[in-house]
């Protein structure tokens, strides 16, 4: 069973954020091989922190060493190859998956400039930032080849357009 703790900041707009977090993890989950972490009887927790550029550009500089905000930044708190040994054999039935942080500022503007609601937005980095969570990364083109499949499968499972097509004039 997945359980999003959520917390935010007054700078984003009233919205149900858990359960858009809830739903976007869900269908980030669900698309990878550890698809049973959404609905086995162990309890995944993600948590999930919606704030400001400020608190973001803090924890870049701290844990990445780039001194920017960015959009999202996920901390994973299990190895990859581990997950599945890890939610069937907890000693709890739970598992902490990790944290995932976004920045309002960056994601508002960037959600602008796609010409796409924040919500939206939201949903496509709270996946991205699940499969993160996961071991999935996009630091050559094959790895980021896969993770874009999943995402744009996630994504469409949720009523939600590729958002790496690139939009023609």
């Amino acid at each position: 069973m997945l359980e999003i703790a959520l917390s935010h900041e007054d700078i984003w707009p009233e919205h149900d954020w858990e359960a858009l977090a809830t739903r976007a993890a869900a269908a980030a989950i669900e698309r990878t091989p550890h698809g049973q972490l959404a609905t086995g009887a162990a309890t995944v927790e993600i948590s999930v922190r919606l704030t400001d550029d400020a608190e973001v550009q803090t924890l870049n500089a701290q844990y990445r060493h780039k001194d920017k905000p960015t959009n999202v930044l996920s901390f994973p708190m299990v190895q990859a190859d581990l997950l599945d040994t890890i939610a069937q054999n907890s000693d709890d039935g739970e598992v902490l998956l990790g944290d995932i942080v976004l920045a309002y500022e960056t994601c508002a503007r960037e959600a602008a400039e796609k010409d796409v609601t924040v919500e939206t937005h939201t949903t496509h980095l709270i996946v991205h930032g699940t499969l993160h969570l996961l071991g999935y990364d996009h630091m050559d083109d094959d790895e980021a080849g896969a993770m874009e499949a999943i995402e744009i499968a996630a994504l469409s499972a949720l009523g939600i357009a590729d958002p790496y097509m690139i939009a023609e004039d």
